[in-house]
């Protein structure tokens, strides 16, 4: 177990137990990409990946001694001066800001860090790590937060800090994940409902990294702003643009890039409404709606790569098999498989040698179900 895992980097970096261990999840986005900062949908699952976050308080002056159990040992963050150095420990020194900011007396720290959510793949290793930190020190220190509150400080944190103008998604997911169920989220206005969800999903990761401080993330936030101001030239009352109709994006007069991006936001949201109704209603996951969502993040959002294509045209060709899409930001990351278990079980052992004779490297690809969100191990 990775709380394992961070109880021994704990005791090798510190000595001793820590006082509690806790944990977030990573996840995986089944369907609703790029559209948590323009207000829409979205319905992930956390998954079994998780982040554990060891801590300890410590006497003496109110600084964060932090190990992740690799070879850069521990490391100082100083409550009193916390800055952005582009390294991992800024999201712990982002969630420590928010709790300062929020009049907090968070004395000195003791903190160990293990996880098996691969870095920079696209299932949210970054706000696992924020969303296990905070809870880990909210409990150690007794000042409980609701699960969705503390997802927003966490992605406070990564916005205001950090400096990645993300939306709540993924702090939300690895914060309020449910076992066996994904989560119906509407970021405008915000509300997270629960639909059953106990299929398995193959997740294959490119091994292609990507980093949303230096990928067109931000541009594509920027282009959807200006689409938003556009839309809002014609009809004054749209709140958001996931709110825009197709009429008011087609009408509207704005560049064709940011006409694309806001067509994929329209048509993305009304996928996640037909495939949260599906699952409500019982019906398996509908596959060709990732297929198209898919598509749409290739044709009109521009955030596939060649490896991820190469993924969803391989995976579509194996029997069994319904549906396939990117998931995460893309650029690179992981993918999504649905489908028959024994299709999944089937790919999952084809696919990697496929892919590295194909691509040149050899791909993660694992089987993962709806799981828990932040606990106390």
């Amino acid at each position: 177990m990775i709380a394992d895992e961070a109880r021994r980097h704990f005791a090798a970096a510190f000595g001793g137990e820590p006082a509690l261990v806790a944990s977030a999840a990573g996840r995986v986005n089944l369907i609703g990409e790029h559209v948590d900062y323009s207000g829409g949908e979205a319905l992930p699952i956390a998954i079994q990946r998780r982040t554990a976050v060891a801590v300890r308080l410590r006497a003496g002056a109110k600084v964060t001694q932090i190990n992740s159990g690799g070879t850069g040992g521990v490391l100082t963050i100083d409550h009193a001066r916390l800055a952005r150095r582009g390294k991992w420990t800024d999201y712990p020194s982002g969630v420590l800001d928010q709790l300062v900011g929020a009049g907090i007396d968070v004395p000195g720290l003791e903190v160990a860090v293990a996880s098996d959510i691969p870095s920079g793949s696209g299932l949210s290793s970054s706000a696992a790590l924020e969303v296990a930190f905070d809870f880990a020190v909210r409990s150690v220190l007794h000042v409980p937060l609701d699960e969705v509150s503390l997802a927003l400080e966490c992605q406070r944190a990564e916005r205001q800090f950090v400096g990645v103008p993300c939306g709540a998604m993924d702090q939300m997911a690895a914060a309020c994940g449910r076992r066996g169920h994904a989560l119906h989220m509407n970021f405008g206005p915000l509300s997270v409902s629960t639909v059953p969800f106990t299929e398995q999903v193959l997740v294959v990761d490119t091994a292609v990294p990507r980093s949303l401080r230096a990928s067109a993330y931000t541009e594509r936030v920027q282009e959807c702003a200006v689409a938003l101001a556009a839309v809002r030239h014609l009809a004054p009352d749209v709140p958001h643009l996931a709110a825009a109709t197709r009429e008011q994006i087609d009408a509207a007069v704005m560049p064709e890039v940011s006409r694309l991006r806001a067509r994929h936001v329209a048509a993305e949201c009304q996928r996640v409404r037909d495939t949260a109704a599906a699952l409500a209603a019982g019906e398996r996951f509908p596959g060709h709606l990732a297929l198209a969502s898919h598509r749409s993040l290739r044709d009109d959002y521009d955030c596939s790569s060649r490896e991820l294509d190469w993924v969803v045209e391989q995976a579509m060709r194996t029997p069994g098999i319904t549906g396939a899409r990117l998931t995460g930001a893309g650029w690179g990351g992981c993918a999504v498989v649905f489908g028959d278990a024994a299709a999944l079980a089937a790919l999952e052992e084809s696919l990697p040698g496929a892919y590295a004779k194909e691509i040149g490297h050899r791909p993660r690809a694992w089987i993962v179900t709806a799981d828990d969100g932040a606990r106390v191990e």
